[in-house]
């Protein structure tokens, strides 16, 4: 991850957006070792952020096609919330978790968990 950062200049998730690294080379340790933490952490962190908007896009797309009541207002983080019609719950529900686990196709599982609550705290 690192050595691949160093000799690119560039750290990259798994859907091939990219983060110029233009200081990992750099004489000044600590800098080097913030750019090469950033090499690291950007794969992941980046990869996950690739999949919340990919998941949302489709949703969305769902939504319009089904033209659901149901509207998705808000991300936090890996999170989406959405206010819900009652009567679309049911339909929805799965539809949206099964979008979310299959953003990427990846290797390992996705799970992706749904809360109902009148308000984000409720919900969780």
């Amino acid at each position: 991850c690192v050595a691949s950062a160093k000799k690119k200049e560039y750290a990259e998730t798994l859907y091939g957006r990219r983060r110029f690294l233009k200081n990992i080379n750099s004489k000044n340790r600590v800098i080097q070792q913030f750019e090469a933490r950033v090499a690291i952490n950007m794969p992941i962190q980046g990869t996950a952020a690739d999949m919340i908007k990919i998941a949302m896009i489709r949703i969305h797309a769902e939504l319009e096609k089904r033209k659901a009541k149901t509207k998705m207002v808000l991300q936090v983080h890996d999170e989406l919330v959405f206010d819900a019609h009652k009567d679309e719950i049911d339909e929805l529900r799965p539809l949206i978790v099964e979008l979310m686990e299959t953003a990427l196709p990846l290797e390992v599982p996705v799970v992706a968990e749904t809360g109902i609550g009148d308000n984000w705290l409720d919900a969780h």
